[in-house]
């Protein structure tokens, strides 16, 4: 099966990584990036557009028909939000996008990058991961067998990103050591986009995976 791929968030170093591993992939034949910042790369697979508003798709929803696959990395950080801003940047935009996207593709298998600490239970003390937890549940209620929530931790970037965190520089000499010391934490932006890619074409039995699954999934 040949991928078509949807992909957001691709402006930062996650999405950006699992872009690049899509455009470097033969199973991957077209990504539309959309996104409100441009991700900054061209490539003969790559088509992008550029969208402010995700809680109103009406003006581009044509170009979102026509894919199997929707790699969704776009996010903020819940550090000086209220509770109900971050609610409806995680949660409403995020359900907004996948019912559309639901909507125009049914047989669409849809990635969310959330991360450890998300709140399956939706009844813990941290309240971003209730929320994490609120938007995986309402994702696998809406996409069933085509629903995988990715909760990776240290993700090292993919050789060529351009759009790395500003602290990444500082820490990435870490990644060897925690990968062989604790391989529970630490895996490559190659092997997130690389798993996303075979949850369409050889799928997985768990719909929600950490970082010992996605390097599993990767390596199959």
């Amino acid at each position: 099966m040949k991928i078509r791929a949807i992909i957001t968030g691709a402006s930062g170093m996650v999405g950006e990584g699992i872009l690049l591993t899509c455009l470097n992939h033969p199973e991957v034949e077209q990504v539309l990036v959309v996104g409100r910042r441009t991700c900054g790369h061209t490539h003969p697979k790559l088509r992008e557009i550029l969208h402010k508003d995700f809680f109103d798709l009406t003006s581009i929803e044509q170009e979102l028909a026509g894919y199997n696959a929707c790699y969704f990395s776009l996010g903020v950080s819940s550090v000086g939000m209220s509770q109900e801003d971050y609610r409806h940047i995680t949660y409403d935009l995020t359900l907004n996008f996948a019912q559309t996207l639901h909507r125009l593709n049914p047989e669409l298998t849809f990635c969310y990058v959330t991360g450890r600490g998300t709140d399956s239970t939706e009844k813990g003390r941290i309240f971003w991961g209730r929320v994490k937890g609120a938007t995986e549940n309402a994702l696998l209620r809406l996409f069933g067998e085509r629903a995988y929530m990715f909760r990776p931790a240290f993700m090292k970037a993919v050789p060529g990103q351009k759009n790395l965190l500003r602290a990444y520089p500082w820490f990435a000499w870490i990644y060897p050591l925690g990968r062989r010391f604790l391989p529970g934490g630490f895996c490559t932006l190659e092997e997130v986009g690389q798993a996303m890619i075979h949850t369409v074409t050889r799928g997985f039995p768990k719909k929600i995976l950490d970082v010992k699954d996605i390097v599993a999934l990767a390596q199959e």
